[in-house]
């Protein structure tokens, strides 16, 4: 018999609401469990997850894999790891080429239904700016780096995390303290919630 929750989460993936707005069509990309120990709320899917089907499964998703350490097979593995980003669909993207911003139907419909099955959840990462608006509110800096750099402040319930894409390399090599002093506690955290031992670089 299907739980509240998983009747729940077929109704987000059958979400039309916003159709109209989607140039690629609806397919919304989440996963969630009661028994989730951390919890990874993203921005939107790109075009690759929009063809699989399968969330962070593009360049995005290796290297947040390898800032927390997590092999694919425990990162799908959707008893421990709930992935419920800000918008399910992919939105399209920009003249400039980048993903457009996740539709602001989404997550003020959705997550207030889902979240409440989360209890579980000992973690929650924010990855990128528009997670950290929706969940921070004020409490967030003035600029995503502002956030990020204060992660301490929304620990133990939130890790600020900005977004793993290509585009932010630059970033990460003007901001050295994110892998000197984040990192390292963003391992541990997790290893902490998930109940895992220290993991080898992959």
């Amino acid at each position: 018999m299907a739980s509240k929750l998983d009747t729940l989460l077929k109704q987000a993936q059958g979400c039309r609401v916003c159709a109209a707005a989607l140039p690629h069509g609806c397919r919304p990309v989440l996963r969630a469990s009661s028994s989730a120990k951390l919890l990874i709320v993203g921005q939107a899917p790109g075009r690759l997850v929009h063809e699989t089907g399968i969330p962070w499964n593009d360049p995005s998703g290796d290297r947040l894999r390898q800032w927390l350490r997590i092999d694919r097979e425990r990162f799908y593995d959707v008893k421990q790891i709930a992935i419920v980003p800000m918008g399910f669909c992919f939105p399209g993207t920009d003249g400039a080429g980048g993903d457009r911003p996740p539709r602001p139907e989404c997550a003020p419909l959705w997550h207030p239904q889902i979240m409440p099955f989360l209890k579980g959840v000992e973690l929650t990462l924010l990855v990128g700016s528009y997670s950290q608006a929706f969940y921070l509110g004020r409490r967030r800096g003035s600029t995503m780096t502002d956030t990020v750099r204060r992660f301490a402040d929304y620990l133990p319930q939130f890790l600020p995390l900005p977004h793993p894409s290509w585009r932010n390399t630059g970033w990460i090599k003007r901001n050295p303290w994110f892998e000197e002093d984040l990192l390292p506690v963003l391992r541990r955290r997790v290893r902490k919630a998930l109940g895992t031992t220290e993991q080898p670089p992959p």
